[in-house]
């Protein structure tokens, strides 16, 4: 790899560390401003108790010397602190618990989507214009207009609901495959339109005429040749497509209770855990700068002509 590429990549690795820091910042001030604190939801809590609940957990302080605190323990403790609301459990306790799922949910849909979008975008370029082409881009159009959420309620009440196929949480293996295609569904539909697109667009070049011209075979055509340089645009989708994942499992694990960290995040803002919404922050938005750079990278290694700049 050049020098010109390795300097791209540091600026990256130092460009997400700042937009870490600046997601901290901002989430931490303006939660802080929203009215309101952890404990007023307290069953019959005295000001004397709140006051010491807020002591014991330097609420207390002032803000920036709170914020100065956090930063620290985070930079050269990766301590998060405890939760305010899973009383006795530290947040990373709470974070790793919830990514084992998340990761595991996260990965299965990233796959399902590249899988099934690369072939219905191959099979769609290939018989443009015919019935199945056109019934791939309407069921793909379809699902682009749909919100997750909206899928994933459909799918609930179809699969678990009315059929009774599928149980209606995400506590267990079998439970997990209706979040799995509600998350996945949408970015194999992109993948789909674009596998589609690019590959239309590579069977009209030139080198694409001189190996049919050579007689080489129209598999060796499809896949030695056209599939894999219509695939560059999909490996550019590749990093904002696992972060509509992760973004997107907040919501799907909510409708289908999956123990995740989507599901703790939302809870933890419902209950205003402090602690826990600032992990949960730092923990998404670092998978997303790290998903983005992956990304960039991939896309060098698919085409080695590209240079990062």
């Amino acid at each position: 790899m050049s020098k010109k590429n390795l300097s791209y990549i540091l600026k990256r690795i130092i460009l997400a560390i700042l937009t870490v820091w600046v997601v901290i910042t901002l989430t931490f001030f303006v939660m802080r401003a929203v009215p309101g604190g952890p404990f007023m939801s307290e069953k019959a809590i005295t000001p004397a108790a709140q006051a010491a609940l807020e002591a014991k957990y330097g609420l207390d302080k002032p803000l920036f010397e709170q914020y100065t605190t956090y930063l620290k323990d985070i930079a050269f403790h990766m301590d998060f602190g405890p939760s305010l609301k899973q009383r006795g459990r530290m947040v990373i306790d709470v974070i790793t618990d919830g990514l084992k799922t998340s990761a595991k949910l996260g990965v299965i849909a990233a796959v399902f989507a590249a899988m099934f979008g690369i072939v219905l975008g191959a099979v769609a370029a290939l018989n443009r214009n015919k019935f199945i082409d056109k019934c791939i881009m309407v069921l793909t159009t379809a699902l682009i207009s749909m919100p997750t959420f909206i899928i994933g309620s459909l799918m609930l009440i179809l699969f678990s609901v009315k059929l009774g196929w599928l149980p209606a949480n995400g506590e267990t293996a079998k439970g997990l495959i209706l979040p799995i295609i509600s998350l996945g569904l949408y970015p194999m539909s992109y993948i789909t339109r674009l596998t589609r697109s690019s590959m239309l667009d590579v069977l009209g070049q030139d080198y694409i005429r001189t190996a049919k011209a050579k007689g080489v075979s129209r598999v060796m055509i499809i896949f030695g040749h056209a599939l894999k340089n219509s695939l560059i645009p999909v490996i550019t989708y590749f990093g904002p497509m696992l972060a509509y994942i992760v973004t997107g499992s907040l919501v799907v694990e909510q409708i289908f209770a999956v123990p995740g960290i989507g599901r703790a995040f939302v809870n933890s803002i419902t209950n205003r855990d402090y602690p826990l919404i600032m992990g949960t922050t730092i923990v998404l938005a670092t998978l997303i700068v790290i998903m983005n750079l992956i990304s960039d990278i991939l896309y060098k290694v698919a085409d080695p002509r590209i240079n990062l700049e």
